[in-house]
């Protein structure tokens, strides 16, 4: 098994200080969900005592905010699926095919629609008592602005075509 990465070190990390934060810690990221770390009123202590210092004032911490905002909404799993495999659970669940709409503007998303686009996806898996692995959502936003657009490549194929039946021997 390989070494982790410094950035998956990171994300690990981070994700581990949200899993300690106390209910009041996360109310406030709560109340913040959807809006810009320049919008955000009283959770600036809450989540710059979360973020890795080696992401304070780097471009990709409005992402660790995103990430920390949407993450008292859902309950955690850690088994690297990504949203657009939960969201087809959702889906499933439902049988509602308005939800392709709303996936597929999620995907088309450019980073300021990303806020409110997956704050919707996160909150429908929630109704849906799905659970979000926040690890992996971290990882796939912070490689959102790719321009392979690899993330949403894989996202589009875990959504409308699910994982492969295993074959057994």
């Amino acid at each position: 098994m390989s070494e982790p990465t410094p950035r998956q070190q990171q994300v690990a990390a981070f994700i581990a200080a949200l899993e300690r934060l106390d209910n009041a810690g996360r109310a406030r990221l709560k109340r913040n969900a959807g809006r810009a770390l320049h919008e955000a009123r009283d959770v600036q202590r809450v989540f710059v005592q979360a973020l890795p210092p080696a992401i304070a004032g780097r471009p990709e911490e409005e992402i660790y905010f995103l990430v920390a905002t949407l993450y008292p909404l859902a309950k955690a799993r850690d088994d690297g699926a990504s949203l657009g495999a939960t969201l087809r659970a959702v889906r499933q669940l439902r049988g509602n095919e308005s939800l392709d709409r709303r996936f597929q503007a999620l995907l088309d998303s450019d980073a300021e629609q990303l806020r409110f686009r997956a704050r919707q996806a996160v909150r429908l898996a929630a109704a849906s008592e799905q659970r979000i692995d926040w690890g992996r959502l971290l990882s796939d936003l912070l490689a959102w602005e790719h321009p392979d657009r690899y993330v949403q490549l894989r996202w589009a194929r875990d959504y409308f075509v699910g994982q492969p039946a295993t074959v057994s021997s």
